[in-house]
């Protein structure tokens, strides 16, 4: 058994939609946001076993602030409106180990 976890950081965007018409991550470009946050890990070749994962997820609770992603193992939150705030987190947070306190919830 080994200590190292499975991945080295795990990044969930909600992909939440609401039918009742309550705000939601799923009604942002959130399922776009999190291809190409996929596509960019891939591309950087930090997919992987001991690398960077990038998942989707059902409602994390915080649609109001949404879209939201969440970047474990260190609990930091982060909404976004575009690709370019997902490039900024993938160099500087996931890449760079800087969190980006602009697009920090």
């Amino acid at each position: 058994m080994t200590d190292k976890p499975f991945f080295e950081r795990h990044v969930f965007f909600c992909l939440n939609q609401r039918e009742e018409g309550r705000a939601c991550c799923g009604q942002h470009g959130s399922a776009a946001a999190q291809k190409h946050a996929k596509r960019r890990i891939e591309e950087l070749g930090l997919s992987g076993r001991g690398k960077i994962r990038i998942n989707q997820a059902g409602c994390l609770d915080r649609c109001e602030e949404g879209p939201v992603l969440v970047v474990y193992p260190e609990g930091i939150w982060y909404t976004y409106v575009d690709t370019s705030d997902i490039d900024e987190i993938i160099d500087c947070h996931l890449v760079g180990g800087k969190v980006v306190d602009r697009l920090k919830i």
